[in-house]
C-alpha cells in the first residue's frame, strides 16, 4: 500500500470487505495476470478525477509496490484530459497507449507481457456504487465485462 495521501490505496481485500474501506483513489487488485482480455477484469480503479497527470503516478507507484514495474498503460484518450504519449513515474519511463475502446477499462503492462485489466469506476460515483462495481470487478470467476459493471450497479 503506498503512503503517500495522493496515491491510490491497493487493498488486497476480499469483495465483501470491498464496503467497508474502499473510497475515492483506490485500487482493487486481484493479481492474477491473463492474457485473454474478453472480459475477465483483474481489478479496479476509482480515480479521483480524469485528470491523467494527477492520477496516474499514484496508481503505477502503488501497483509497481505489488506487481513489480509496469511498463505500458492503456486508456480511452477520449476520457482523459491530456493523455501524454509516456511518462516518467518513480524514475521509470510508463508508455501510455491510447485506445477508442471506451473509458471503463485501464490496461496494465508489466514486464514484457504480463496483462491486468483493471475497470475505471466513473471519479463522480457515489460511494455505495463505486464499492459495488470495484467488488464484482474482483469476484473470482466473473466474466461480467466492465461496461456491464458499470451499468448493473449504477456506477455509469
Amino acid at each position: 500500500m503506498a503512503d503517500s495521501s495522493s496515491a491510490p490505496r491497493v487493498t488486497r481485500l476480499l469483495p465483501d470487505a470491498v464496503h467497508r474501506a474502499v473510497r475515492p483513489g483506490t485500487a482493487v487488485v486481484r493479481l492474477e495476470t491473463t492474457h485473454d482480455r474478453q472480459g475477465v477484469l483483474d481489478g479496479a480503479w476509482w480515480p479521483r478525477s480524469r485528470d491523467i497527470a494527477a492520477e496516474l503516478p499514484g496508481l503505477i507507484t502503488a501497483l509497481t509496490d505489488y506487481l513489480g514495474p509496469v511498463t505500458r498503460v492503456g486508456l480511452d484518450a477520449g476520457a482523459w484530459e491530456g493523455l501524454p504519449t509516456r511518462m516518467t513515474i518513480d524514475d521509470r519511463v510508463v508508455h501510455i497507449d491510447s485506445f477508442a475502446a471506451g473509458d471503463d477499462t485501464v490496461l496494465i503492462t508489466r514486464g514484457e507481457q504480463d496483462l491486468f485489466s483493471l475497470l475505471v469506476v466513473p471519479s463522480h460515483t457515489p460511494p455505495d456504487a463505486a464499492r459495488a462495481a470495484m467488488a464484482e470487478a474482483v469476484r473470482v470467476g466473473s466474466v461480467t465485462r466492465a461496461e456491464r459493471i458499470l451499468l448493473d450497479t449504477g456506477s455509469a
